[in-house]
């Protein structure tokens, strides 16, 4: 495919087209020319790949698919080969369901422990979440399907994540905000980089050439093409010709208008029409040519894989002796998230996961009863649940609390105001401990939390969003199947 050819061939109009989305999903086509158009897709730790009633917040379901750990859990695997297998999965997935693009994975630094979207990113340290991204980048991209790096760059924070302006000398941003995409364009070459909403220095990320031109192309050598954040453009002329390239989602032919009109007056070179143009189509072509629809997705062996991830993710903050647990003795699994766990973060990357297995689930055939303990959703414990939870921990030998943050407390789109557990479960937590000495916490949260009970109890086990398959996993983990 000789994409200059191509492009030369288009008219003024056709050209501005293809910068912006057919629609939420869609890349556009130029049907007068045979070209067609691609799908992406949100990610990044499995597809949400939506058809009708598209957004970008999670609200409406998607397909069914299989949700993996997410980032906050992966990076506490430190196994660039754990990534790689995570990433050729989802790669897979994507040829079966007819994805150019998977959007991921999200690589800002956690700057504060209070970003409603940590549960997203991989770490605070810039060589981890570097290293974690490039082996996520290179397993997705073996499967002939593109990734989307985010977002470029300095957005850790969601609060006024639109209009705020990231402020920071060029040795901050080199030391501690640009390493991990420089590390992941330098070692896996992503196919397309997603810029963020945020200004960096003043300047909106959409439109800065210092960003997207100066550093990511001729210092690091990026080759793909610059996506925009769903509704990160600013000024769309601006943003062409500072190296922004494909504004998603569609504009509606508003932007498409405002292109053509800067070319006309002499605003903007057409050539940089021209070459965002053949960014898009070789990256679309790279596909194109290597789609193969007829990739089984085995989603029974992803759950089984995701499963094995979350072991590997899992960290032992705390053991004073009681772990593992002895598969005959009685024990008490006490918690909602024990039936029901809260095992991804909300927004963009909601996957709706084709099936879950909670610990209770996990847990069938060994000496376990379970006890409800909290409301999540209600975001409370009435003193019947705290009492019945008692019950249970003064009947066992063992009491398991499975606690941490409900949805509520950690999404896109804003921010946690504070470090707190609910209430209600930090009060549960308290009864059960003062009811049985040998008590264990497993804790499902996205981001740090605080542990005012941390004394009182035996250990502590991080699950972090563990995915679908997180209560197979923390089984394991709890009766020394596997090693934390």
């Amino acid at each position: 495919m000789d994409i200059k050819a191509l492009v030369s061939q288009m008219t003024l109009e056709e050209k501005a087209g293809l910068c912006s989305g057919l629609d939420f999903w869609h890349t556009k086509p130029v049907e007068r020319l045979g070209v067609p158009s691609v799908m992406v897709s949100d990610g990044p730790h499995g597809l949400r790949k939506q058809d009708e009633k598209a957004d970008h917040l999670g609200v409406n379901d998607s397909i069914k698919a299989v949700c993996m750990p997410a980032a906050c859990a992966t990076a506490s695997s430190f196994d660039r080969d754990l990534m790689g297998r995570m990433g050729q999965a989802i790669g897979d997935s994507c040829q079966h369901e007819k994805l150019g693009v998977v959007l991921g994975p999200a690589v800002n630094i956690k700057r504060s422990p209070l970003c409603g979207r940590n549960f997203e990113y991989f770490s605070e340290d810039p060589y981890l979440a570097g290293e974690m991204s490039a082996a996520y980048i290179n397993g997705v991209q073996s499967k002939n399907v593109g990734t989307s790096i985010k977002h470029f760059a300095a957005n850790s924070q969601e609060h006024r994540r639109m209009s705020s302006s990231s402020n920071a000398d060029e040795r901050t941003l080199r030391e501690i905000y640009f390493p991990a995409f420089e590390t992941s364009v330098r070692k896996a070459q992503p196919w397309t980089v997603m810029c963020s909403y945020n200004r960096v220095n003043g300047v909106y990320a959409s439109e800065n050439p210092w960003l997207l031109t100066d550093v990511l192309r001729k210092e690091w050598g990026f080759k793909g093409y610059v996506m925009s954040d769903w509704g990160a453009v600013s000024d769309r002329v601006a943003g062409v010709a500072a190296g922004l390239d494909l504004e998603m989602p569609s504009s509606g032919g508003i932007n498409d208008r405002k292109i053509v009109a800067a070319v006309k007056s002499g605003e903007l070179d057409e050539k940089i029409v021209d070459q965002a143009c053949e960014r898009i189509l070789e990256i679309n072509y790279r596909y194109l040519d290597n789609a193969r629809p007829e990739t089984p997705w085995d989603q029974e062996a992803d759950h089984q894989l995701s499963a094995r991830i979350a072991e590997e993710c899992m960290v032992l903050l705390k053991n004073d002796g009681i772990l593992p647990l002895n598969k005959t003795d009685e024990v008490a699994f006490i918690g909602e998230f024990a039936a029901k766990p809260r095992f991804q973060g909300g927004g963009s990357s909601h996957i709706n996961a084709f099936r879950t297995t909670s610990a209770v689930e996990a847990a069938q055939g060994l000496p376990v009863t379970y006890v409800q303990g909290y409301s999540a959703a209600r975001d409370m414990a009435t003193d019947e649940m705290i009492a019945e939870a008692v019950q249970a921990a003064k009947a066992a030998k063992v009491a398991v609390v499975f606690a941490g943050l409900p949805d509520a407390y950690e999404s896109e789109g804003y921010d946690r105001a504070h470090m707190a557990m609910p209430a209600c479960q930090n009060r549960l937590i308290e009864a059960v401990a003062g009811a049985n000495p040998n008590t264990v916490v497993v804790l499902h949260n996205g981001s740090p939390v605080e542990m005012p009970w941390l004394g009182k109890v035996k250990a502590v086990l991080e699950a972090y969003l563990g995915g679908q398959a997180v209560g197979i996993a923390a089984v394991r983990l709890l009766y020394g199947d596997a090693n934390p």
